[in-house]
């Protein structure tokens, strides 16, 4: 699909200006005038955040009568369980709370739900079980600030209901006896965007501080808090929440601490992944590598391995949990591309590629890999997809998972149709659904002429937004460290896309990776030669191969290490022939 290529304006003056008064390379103040850092201030905390820069605990909403009522319950001997979610993020959270109140000598246990049997969310059913077995009280992590009936059941039940979660709430919040939200109405925090994890941690290192009666914690809790923040770190990145702000030191501290302080279970799955053997860890080894082989367990229906893998005390168990989960990605991997080849076949043979968005059904599609797919063609063909797995006996309702794209707000939109809908909830970027077979066309019709109001037909054009235009040569080792200093990378700080122009493909291209899904090839441009790999990519093949004259790339530029030798590479983003000019941003 064709992509608008947009270069983002630079003034020489302000470059300058930033780069001396913050001492930093014209490469790196250019980029952070990209991302909006013009103070220099602003630019040397970004560039190197202090663990100080995390808000004190109890500022966090809700934070001191969540910590308060938990302390008092861990240390009185009453049953507490951690209830989770089933995703990286609710693992991590739920791993956190339940290693702190294990430190705390807490009669603690967990439940993670199933994907596929309980769903998303409190349940009902679980809190009645769970009083049956003596709980006193449940904490949620990353789940619970929109289970209002749930809640009421809770408190039938006789359970105190502690809820920490980070989603978007509804028109009420639920009657628990705390409530720990980084945007809970009528504060006023100044961070919105921590995850489940962060919030896990906060109350952690909130509780820790009340075991060590001081705002200074015991070497036994600082340990503690220091393994804790690389869990968190986890859970940070695979939630794709911002990497901004607290988050930012949350990850590049969590990074550091996986290498020095990983539990048992992470150092197992490290050790598997072959991430052991780099001298430093990034954003992108835990988005690429960790997270999806703790969501795989999930998304199988088998969370609680996940849990477990980051609790355990046993090298042994720790071991086989690691290989087991590795095993359990392959299996989702597989899954998911079986799912992603039929949905692309339906696009093409059932509906016209110009439509505002997609509603896709397959019956028997596998629900744990619907909303990876969904986001790989959301991203793939720049419209909201929305994929519904439909129950192979025709007796459930379909379940489904949307991902979003041209800003559309999917939480919103599933609102506007919810008619159609038996529930629905989620963010406005990734949403979830369950609809009855009969309703889907209904709901086809209604969610793309919601579409279609909210973005028109010129925004529906694929954008790639560069930050700079610059050629092979300049890409020495040095300047792409000194691009490294503005990681970890992720949302909303974004590895730099930079673009050449007029460049030779050197040799010819290749697929390469499980189902050859990548694509490998060499790129020259004034005598200068660069790897050149284009990760998910392997469809453009057939067209490289054809091409008889320069080509225009957009790519982002990586050091890529292998056995102690460091060489600079580009991941492609997208390419065209050379011939016609980017755009220049006039904003």
């Amino acid at each position: 699909m064709t992509k608008h290529w947009r270069i983002h304006p630079h003034d020489a003056g302000r470059i300058e200006s930033l780069e001396r008064a913050a001492g930093i390379s014209p490469i790196v103040a250019q980029l952070l005038l990209c991302r909006g850092i013009a103070d220099p201030q602003a630019a040397k905390t970004f560039l190197a955040p202090k663990m100080t820069e995390l808000r004190d605990p109890e500022l966090l909403p809700g934070l001191t009568a969540a910590a308060d009522r938990v302390f008092v319950a861990a240390t009185s001997g009453r049953r507490i369980v951690i209830y989770g979610d089933y995703d990286a993020d609710g693992m991590t959270a739920t791993a956190i709370l339940y290693r702190c109140l294990q430190l705390l000598g807490a009669d603690v246990g967990y439940h993670v739900p199933n994907r596929l049997e309980e769903g998303y969310g409190l349940n009902s059913d679980a809190f009645r079980k769970l009083a049956e077995r003596g709980t006193s009280m449940v904490i949620s992590v990353d789940c619970g600030i929109a289970s209002v009936g749930e809640a009421d059941v809770a408190r039938e039940v006789g359970i105190e209901l502690i809820v920490t979660d980070h989603h978007q709430f509804g028109d009420s919040l639920p009657d628990a006896a705390a409530i720990v939200h980084p945007a809970l109405p009528g504060s006023s925090y100044p961070f919105a965007g921590l995850c489940g994890a962060g919030v896990a941690f906060k109350l952690a290192w909130a509780l820790c501080c009340r075991a060590s009666e001081s705002k200074r914690v015991s070497d036994r809790m600082r340990s503690f808090l220091l393994m804790a923040i690389g869990i968190a770190a986890i859970g940070t990145v695979a939630d794709v929440v911002p990497l901004v702000d607290e988050n930012r030191v949350l990850v590049r501290f969590g990074l550091k601490s996986l290498r020095e302080n990983a539990p048992l279970g992470l150092s197992a799955l490290m050790q598997v992944t072959k991430l052991h053997e780099k001298p430093a860890l990034s954003s992108e080894d835990i988005g690429f590598m960790l997270a999806p082989r703790l969501n795989a367990a999930g998304r199988l229906g088998q969370a609680q391995l996940g849990v477990e893998l980051l609790t355990t005390d046993s090298q042994e168990r720790a071991k086989a949990l690691a290989e087991y989960i590795h095993e359990l990605n392959s299996s989702r991997d597989s899954l998911e591309r079986s799912v992603y080849l039929a949905a692309n076949k339906q696009i093409k043979e059932q509906f016209d590629p110009k439509d505002p968005a997609f509603v896709l059904a397959g019956r028997g599609w596998h629900a744990g890999v619907i909303g990876i797919v969904a986001g790989r063609l959301a991203e793939k063909l720049h419209r909201p997809v929305v994929l519904l797995s439909v129950d192979e006996l025709a007796i459930k309702p379909a379940t489904g998972s949307g991902r979003s794209a041209c800003g559309v707000n999917l939480h919103r939109a599933f609102a506007e149709c919810g008619e159609h809908l038996i529930t629905h909830g989620g963010h406005a970027a990734a949403a979830g659904l369950k609809v009855e077979e009969s309703q889907i066309e209904a709901f086809r019709l209604s969610f793309c002429d919601h579409v279609e109001s909210e973005v028109s037909a010129e925004d529906r054009v694929a954008e790639v937004r560069i930050d700079v235009e610059a050629p092979l040569s300049q890409l020495t080792l040095q300047t792409v460290q000194q691009i490294e200093q503005i990681a970890p990378f992720g949302q909303a700080n974004p590895r730099p896309i930079l673009c050449a122009t007029g460049v030779e493909i050197a040799d010819t291209p290749k697929r390469i990776g499980g189902g050859e899904r990548h694509l490998a090839m060499k790129v020259k441009q004034h005598h200068v030669a660069l790897r050149a790999i284009g990760f998910g990519h392997g469809e453009w093949l057939d067209d490289l191969i054809a091409v008889d004259r320069p080509i225009d790339i957009v790519y982002r530029p990586v050091i890529n290490e292998f056995r102690g030798r460091r060489n600079v590479e580009v991941h492609l983003v997208d390419w065209r022939l050379s011939q016609q000019p980017a755009l220049v941003d006039s904003a």
